[in-house]
């Protein structure tokens, strides 16, 4: 949203960030979750509330806190909804702006898909899609046990149907996580004039 609005010279736009910049170096190492979620540095630390179906236990729910947000601390998993639960929301809402034909559009526009474009994918946007790099001999009998079960093979979750085995587009690039910041901050934003940011500064009260 700072991209898109501090794209019009007219506006002034101020990112506030509670965390802090997204300079950690696991932070960009795709593995290097692992050790982001649980860290107060990157991670809000939030819990679930106790549920009865789990015998009263809580559930870890990391939410990131730096810039980037959680898209600087998961598993980069890059995976649109389903074409007819958009669909379905068009019918709750009587807002046809919510119908798949209408958002997939959108979906393309930022989009910079290692295939190029196509009916389903965008290329030349800001965020960065690509094929994962590493196979595990464990995932590929997986993926050959649910298919012998009949669970149809897939390639690309993103083309309005998530049914399927295979892996996971990412978002990735070169080997490295791609997260917003890199996307949508850092290639534009930073030599705007009318942008700023403050990071370490966490909102407690909106004076309108």
């Amino acid at each position: 949203m700072a991209n898109r609005l501090s794209k019009d010279k007219r506006n002034r736009v101020l990112l506030v960030e509670a965390g802090r910049r997204d300079d950690y170096h696991w932070i960009h190492i795709p593995v290097g979750y692992l050790y982001c979620i649980g860290n107060p540095r990157t991670d809000w630390l939030y819990s679930t509330e106790p549920d009865a179906g789990l015998n009263g236990r809580t559930l870890r729910y990391p939410r990131g806190k730096t810039l980037g947000g959680c898209s600087s601390i998961n598993g980069m998993i890059y995976m649109r909804g389903q074409a007819r639960d958009y669909d379905q929301w068009a019918d709750i809402t009587g807002d046809d702006a919510w119908r798949w034909e209408q958002v997939l559009p959108a979906f393309k526009k930022h989009e910079d898909h290692y295939l190029g474009a196509d009916e389903m994918h965008g290329a030349g946007g800001e965020w960065r899609v690509e094929k994962q790099r590493l196979r595990w001999d464990i995932l590929d009998a997986f993926a050959q046990a649910a298919q012998e079960a009949g669970i149809p093979h897939s390639t690309d979750f993103n083309r309005g149907s998530n049914e399927g085995v295979g892996y996971f587009q990412v978002n990735q690039k070169n080997g490295w996580r791609w997260n917003t910041a890199k996307a949508f901050l850092r290639p534009v934003c930073y030599g705007r004039p009318n942008f700023e940011m403050w990071t370490g500064a966490q909102v407690s009260k909106l004076i309108v």
